[in-house]
C-alpha cells in the first residue's frame, strides 16, 4: 500500500474530512520548515527517517528517531525537517482522545502503533470512510492513549536577549564560550545573564547548554552521523567526554541507545 504525501507547508487543516487521518511527508536535499501556526487538530509526528524539532512557547523539541512527539491542539508550533528526512503525522481531533496530555511530550511509539499509523497514511480516500478504516482508528486510539511520554526539551524564551543567546547557541553549537564571555557579547555582567537564564528557562547556564548539546546530539546521530563527528560538532575536547554526557543524561551511551530507538522500526 503506497502511502498518501502531501505538502504540509500548503495543506489546509480545515479540510480535513475525517476526525483521524495520517499523512507522510519526505523532504528533498534542502532542509523543511513550517513556520509557526495552529491547528485545531492535535497532531503526533513519527520521524522514520532523519530528524525533525519542533518550536512551541518556551520549548524547543526533538522528536525521536522512531518514536512521537505530541503537539496538542491549538498549540502554536513550527516544525523544521533536515534533508531527505521521512515523518509521519497523525492528526487527531481532540474530542476523540481527550484524555492525552495537554502540553507537548514525546511518546514511546511501539512497533503495533506505528504501523497502525502508517497503513492509515496509506488508506486511499475511497476507503477512509466504512467500518474497516473505524475499527483501524479504534485500535490506533486505543494504543496511542496507552503510549508512555517522556520530556525531553530545550527551555526557551522570547526575552530579546536570551533570544539572540539561544539563536546564536543553535546555530553554532561548538562555540564553548563562557558565561562571562556570552554576558560581555550580550552587553550585561556575567551575574546579570545567569540570572536571567535560570528564571527564564528554569535552568542554570551550564545545565541549560548541556541541554542544547544533548537535543542537538540526538538529532545529529539519528541522521547517522558518527558519534566522533558529534563530539567534534559540539566542541568536546574528546570523545569520551561526550559519551560520558550523553550516558548520564539518557542512562545509555549513543550506540546503545539508538540500537534500542531501532529495534522494531520499519524499514526506512
Amino acid at each position: 500500500m503506497r502511502p498518501r504525501h502531501f505538502n504540509p507547508w500548503s495543506f489546509d487543516f480545515d479540510s480535513m474530512d475525517v476526525d483521524v487521518d495520517a499523512i507522510q511527508v519526505h523532504t528533498e536535499q534542502e532542509r523543511a520548515e513550517l513556520a509557526m501556526h495552529t491547528h485545531r487538530q492535535a497532531q503526533l509526528a513519527i520521524v522514520l527517517r532523519g530528524a525533525m524539532t519542533c518550536e512551541v512557547p518556551g520549548a524547543l523539541w526533538a522528536a525521536p528517531l522512531q518514536g512521537g512527539l505530541w503537539i496538542p491542539s491549538g498549540m502554536p508550533h513550527s516544525n523544521r525537517v533536515t534533508p531527505n528526512g521521512r515523518v509521519c503525522f497523525l492528526f487527531v481531533q481532540a474530542a476523540r482522545l481527550p484524555a492525552m496530555p495537554r502540553q507537548c511530550c514525546q511518546i514511546a511509539v511501539s512497533p503495533l502503533l506505528r504501523e497502525l499509523v502508517l497503513y492509515l497514511a496509506g488508506l486511499p480516500k475511497g476507503r477512509q470512510r466504512g467500518a474497516e478504516a473505524e475499527r483501524l482508528r479504534a485500535v490506533l486510539l486505543d494504543q496511542l492513549g496507552r503510549a508512555p511520554t517522556e520530556t525531553l526539551h530545550l527551555p526557551i524564551s522570547d526575552e530579546p536577549r536570551l533570544r539572540r543567546l539561544i539563536d546564536a547557541m543553535i546555530d553554532n553549537p561548538s562555540n564553548r564560550q563562557t558565561a562571562a564571555q556570552w554576558a560581555a557579547t550580550l552587553a550585561m555582567s556575567e551575574r546579570t545573564l545567569t540570572r536571567l537564564v535560570l528564571a527564564e528557562t528554569g535552568m542554570p547556564f551550564g545545565r541549560w547548554r548541556q541541554q542544547l548539546h544533548l537535543i542537538v546530539a540526538l538529532q545529529r546521530l539519528s541522521m547517522g552521523v558518527s558519534v566522533q563527528q558529534v563530539s567534534g560538532e559540539l566542541g568536546y575536547e574528546t570523545v569520551s567526554a561526550f559519551i560520558l554526557m550523553f550516558r548520564k543524561a539518557l542512562g545509555q551511551p549513543p550506540r546503545r541507545f539508538f540500537t534500542a530507538q531501532r529495534a522494531g522500526a520499519p524499514g526506512a
